[in-house]
């Protein structure tokens, strides 16, 4: 039998299920926190597999994706039985559903870690073509759009979310500058023309990882206002 059904009649029941159910949603926020977490330390790991050529660290990355996805399940269930068994109001509901894009995106990033770490391993030990300095400029910044922006939903901070978008552009702005400068080289030295590319896709990895960040300072945003907001 569900708490509120238990109550339902006795004086003190809606405190005490409105009790129970701001547990369970401080629940979810730990383990969303959690999530987020392990999502800046695959990213870490996966760059650094790549900036130290370390492939036994680059081999391990799979199976912290797969951590990260049991964790997405286990949010995922606890969601759907608050929706199904607690009858949230409005403002409720909009935090779950917050909840629910923002595990989507924590998942996505861990794919693009993953993605990292297989071509980390295609490249191996071959020499790398340039010193690699802005794709791990990149994954710090990157790392730390993904920390903020689960900051700004713990706190409901409109203005951090705001913030972190706005540093979005500082990626995009590194992409456009590992691109052009890897085609140049490219273009001059086509025996390296495989490497490069691979170089190019994981800069595309890290921008999309900050794009998921600036979609969880989206849902922020609808979360506390009702209003669905393009930042990007």
């Amino acid at each position: 039998m569900e708490p509120r059904i238990v109550t339902m009649g006795l004086k003190g029941g809606d405190f005490l299920v409105r009790s129970m159910f701001d547990a369970q949603l401080q629940e979810l926020n730990i383990l969303l926190l959690k999530m987020g977490a392990m999502v800046q330390e695959i990213v870490e790991c996966s760059v650094n597999a790549l900036v130290n050529q370390d492939l036994e660290l680059a081999n391990k990355i799979t199976s912290m994706d797969d951590k990260i996805d049991r964790i997405e399940i286990k949010i995922e269930n606890r969601c759907m039985k608050l929706i199904a068994l607690q009858q949230p109001t409005a403002i409720d509901l909009r935090v779950i559903a917050t909840v629910l894009k923002i595990i989507t995106d924590l998942e996505r990033m861990g794919d693009h870690a993953v993605n990292i770490s297989r071509i980390t391993i295609r490249i191996g030990e071959e020499p790398f073509i340039k010193p690699l300095i802005d794709i791990p400029k990149m994954a710090k910044l990157t790392q730390k759009m993904v920390h903020s922006s689960l900051d700004a939903f713990t706190n409901r901070d409109i203005e951090l979310a705001k913030k972190v978008a706005q540093d979005d552009d500082e990626i995009d702005e590194l992409y456009d500058q590992i691109y052009t400068e890897l085609v140049e080289k490219m273009i001059k030295k086509k025996k390296i023309a495989e490497q490069a590319a691979n170089l190019i896709f994981i800069a595309k990895y890290l921008e999309r990882i900050a794009d998921y960040s600036t979609n969880i300072c989206e849902r922020v945003v609808y979360m506390v206002t009702g209003e669905l907001v393009k930042m990007n």
